[in-house]
């Protein structure tokens, strides 16, 4: 219903060709045209993102690169996506969140194409920080714009169509990188190109489809803020990525860099205390809800990205797939969390009840990571397919509402920033537990193999000593069939033990959500929010116009000139 003041002034804003009041609800149409392009756009980062998961293992073998190799590729772009997200959310609360989304994908379109052209390892990890870049606009931007349109109450319903989106495209990436790799006159170079015409289309399709109210803020960016964390995080990451390869987990290069890893994070807080706009408000802090949202994103991070990464390794490396059919056997995970995050949305938007959802995806994810860390090489597949599907059930509960019950707790210029900080931390958790556990994983294979080395004969010992000792990912179908059904029990196992650590994880997940409190979701998004708002500020103003009076500046009541002359 349109807003009118006491003078008979409505309140305006643009919104595609015309213009509508600022406090109206925009229709389901307005909503679906309006999202078109941001979810092309997250399409294209997702499938970039996905496509080269099933071809890393070649990609690293034609490159000349080892696990470590293989572990950054994944890491660079996770460390620059989690460092620049809080930037990108601060930046959404004071400039053109539509500029801000069409630069993410240039950054990421640009990531991509000098991904596709590298010559070594070292290169292709340069272009993937570059890709994490704007990726990690992209991730903030799609929840920001999406909050800024949509109230609470109806987002659970949109949120199921980013849900689907994430889903498509998680699962289309893999299928399409296996089938471009295993094309000999394709490569694997094409799988880091294919998402450039979606990028391209998005780009397009957000300049007529996306229009929102300009902000008309003074930029002011907590440089400073953005330096300190960025060193923070990717001195953590350098530690945790190096540790247990080039030096031990105790060693006076590990005490250097978590020192220096702590004293950068409280400069980053004692300058965040005294920035004008902070690139994360610790105000937020104050609300519980967000502390414990954050808390357990970092924790359903290290869960969430340990199934998406290792997942191929298992698949080639323990069973001897090709990446087409990894990309297959994936597709249990990836319906658990379609069939999840769409379903729970749908239900949120009809009964407004969303912490229920929360405990159960804690629940499933934890059950689905504990059984997934009893597989071996030769364990049935259905039974990987059941545990699969009850983690991506989890983690479709989960992702999404985290977010959703931030996002419901402030006010509409904290928007932004407190949207980056659920993803920052979930981010941070995926980030470090594949860093870790890059690191766990080759020094549990490495176990496990020398353990076994006894069953195969003198001559195949040397053989498998060799090809353990390369430090590159082994060709498995190069390898002789003892050595080869050796090898591969090794990598099952020890990929397995990586679920095996992650699943307490999980269910500290789950005990945090049990303490967030369910707080009724708003019926109005955070547009409406700020336009009512700006209205309702005006209204006294133009009634003391009208009738004479005088507002005072203090907490005192307002008094008319007659009451203050007697």
């Amino acid at each position: 219903m349109a807003t009118t003041t006491p003078t008979g002034v409505r309140a305006h804003a643009k919104h595609g060709g015309g213009s509508t009041n600022s406090t109206a609800p925009m229709t389901h149409r307005q909503i679906l045209e309006a999202l078109s392009g941001l979810l092309l756009g997250m399409f294209a980062a997702i499938l970039s993102s996905t496509i080269v998961s099933n071809a890393l293992p070649e990609i690293i073998t034609d490159l000349g690169g080892g696990q470590s190799a293989y572990t950054w590729v994944v890491t660079a772009a996770l460390l620059s996506m989690t460092a620049s997200t809080p930037l990108w959310g601060k930046l959404a609360d004071l400039v053109s969140k539509k500029a801000l989304v069409q630069l993410a994908l240039i950054v990421f379109l640009l990531g991509s194409v000098f991904a596709g052209m590298a010559q070594n390892s070292g290169m292709l990890i340069g272009a993937r920080v570059v890709q994490g870049l704007g990726a990690g606009g992209l991730t903030a931007l799609a929840q920001i714009i999406m909050a800024a349109m949509i109230s609470p109450r109806e987002r659970g319903r949109y949120s199921g169509y980013l849900g689907a989106t994430f889903a498509v495209a998680t699962v289309g990436g893999p299928l399409v990188g296996g089938v471009i790799t295993d094309t000999s006159w394709l490569g694997w170079r094409w799988c880091l190109y294919v998402g450039v015409p979606f990028a391209l289309i998005a780009l397009v399709v957000l300049q007529k489809t996306l229009h929102l109210p300009e902000t008309r803020r003074k930029v002011k960016v907590d440089w400073a803020g953005a330096f300190f964390i960025t060193a923070a995080v990717s001195l953590l990451l350098i530690w945790v990525t190096f540790a247990d390869d080039r030096f031990a987990w105790l060693s006076w290069q590990t005490y250097v860099m978590l020192g220096g890893a702590l004293l950068l994070t409280l400069v980053f807080l004692f300058t965040e205390t005294k920035a004008s706009e902070p690139i994360i408000p610790l105000r937020l802090f104050r609300n519980s809800t967000i502390t414990l949202a954050s808390v357990a994103s970092l924790f359903v991070g290290i869960a969430m990205f340990v199934g998406t990464i290792f997942f191929s390794q298992y698949f080639q490396l323990a069973r001897n797939e090709s990446p087409t059919m990894s990309g297959v056997l994936t597709i249990p995970m990836i319906a658990g969390l379609f069939v999840s995050s769409t379903a729970s949305g749908l239900i949120i938007t009809r009964t407004g009840k969303w912490k229920a959802w929360l405990v159960s995806g804690g629940a499933l994810l934890t059950a689905g990571l504990g059984l997934l860390s009893t597989m071996r090489y030769d364990t049935p597949y259905w039974h990987i397919g059941v545990f699969m599907a009850l983690m991506g059930l989890g983690v479709g509960m989960m992702m999404q509402n985290l977010v959703l019950c931030t996002q419901n707790q402030v006010a509409p210029s904290d928007l932004g920033a407190a949207s980056s900080v659920v993803t920052f931390f979930r981010s941070l958790g995926g980030a470090v537990g594949v860093s870790v556990l890059g690191s766990v994983m080759t020094t549990r294979i490495s176990h496990y193999a020398e353990d076994t080395i006894g069953t195969l004969s003198p001559q195949e010992q040397a053989g498998a000593a060799k090809a353990l000792g390369s430090g590159e990912l082994p060709d498995m179908d190069l390898l002789p069939a003892g050595i080869r059904t050796w090898l591969e029990s090794a990598y099952g196992h020890g990929i397995a033990d990586l679920f095996l650590y992650v699943a307490p994880v999980a269910f500290l997940a789950f005990l945090v959500t049990l303490f967030i409190k369910e707080v009724p979701l708003r019926t109005t998004g955070a547009l409406t929010q700020a336009a009512e708002a700006q209205v309702d500020a005006r209204v006294p103003a133009t009634v003391a116009a009208a009738t004479g009076t005088v507002e005072a500046s203090g907490p005192e009541s307002r008094r008319s000139p007659d009451a203050e002359s007697t």
